[in-house]
């Protein structure tokens, strides 16, 4: 995942946008950005399509720490004739793990446009036919393992316990589920419908028209060797990984 600061002018402070995969390095490389910069308080737009759980769940919790304020976008630059101007599309992507690291922030605001989609986490190097593959005892402790992560994590974040139910419903040999504007509000990722709070920009509601378009669709999984040549780029990928006893990356999630 890739962190940068936003700065905009003149009716806001700017914003942390957060890119790509989750993977081991994600929480080491917020650390870095995170050094020499006053970051309490502020916003993380968030384009992803997940990642390694442990990281994501460790990534979370360092938001929180820092009472950090998250939504999902697009952050677009336009030339007009004052200079530069700083928009947010909201036809993002938050997928998967990155579900999780919108319940980090202390006041979460999703868009409408944006997509905000869930599934199981899963061993991911048995993807490409879970429903044929084999899976050990230690298989099943690691799935097992994770899940408690994930639950003790969605509570500590004050998500309610349905998203843990909506997003452990969904195999992977099925598409991600979105979440309607409803089930957004019964999870509780979203606590807002002013973005105002989470975002105080005035033309935050009239981002580059022609930008207002999806993004392609990878395949849920990949491989450490996919992850690590797609976590520089910003398409959905729907991928999910658990990290193993042993503190290798394993993608992993949990059976039906």
């Amino acid at each position: 995942m890739r962190f940068s600061w936003v700065a905009c002018q003149p009716n806001c402070r700017g914003w942390v946008t957060a890119v790509g995969i989750v993977t081991a390095d994600s929480p080491r490389d917020f650390d870095e950005f995170a050094r020499g910069r006053q970051l309490g308080g502020s916003t993380i737009v968030l384009d992803s399509s997940g990642g390694s759980v442990n990281d994501s769940i460790a990534l979370g919790r360092r938001w929180r720490t820092l009472g950090l304020l998250t939504t999902v976008g697009i952050s677009m630059h336009a030339r007009t004739a004052p200079g530069e101007r700083v928009n947010i599309d909201p036809a993002a992507y938050c997928e998967s793990m990155c579900v999780y690291l919108l319940l980090a922030g202390k006041r979460r605001y999703v868009p409408e446009g944006a997509h905000v989609r869930v599934h199981q986490i899963w061993m991911g190097d048995r993807a490409d036919d879970a429903k044929a593959a084999t899976y050990s005892a230690q298989d099943l402790m690691i799935v097992e393992r994770d899940i408690g992560r994930l639950a003790k994590y969605t509570f500590d974040m004050g998500g309610a316990g349905d998203l843990l139910s909506l997003s452990l419903s969904v195999p992977p040999w099925e598409d991600l589920y979105e979440l309607s504007r409803e089930e957004l509000r019964l999870t509780n990722l979203a606590t807002t419908d002013l973005v105002a709070e989470v975002l105080p920009r005035a033309d935050l509601a009239n981002p580059p028209v022609a930008e207002l378009t999806g993004k392609p669709v990878q395949d849920r999984f990949v491989s450490k060797g996919d992850v690590e040549a797609n976590s520089q780029q910003t398409k959905s990928t729907k991928t999910a990984e658990a990290t193993a006893p042993t503190g290798g990356v394993a993608p992993a999630a949990p059976p039906k």
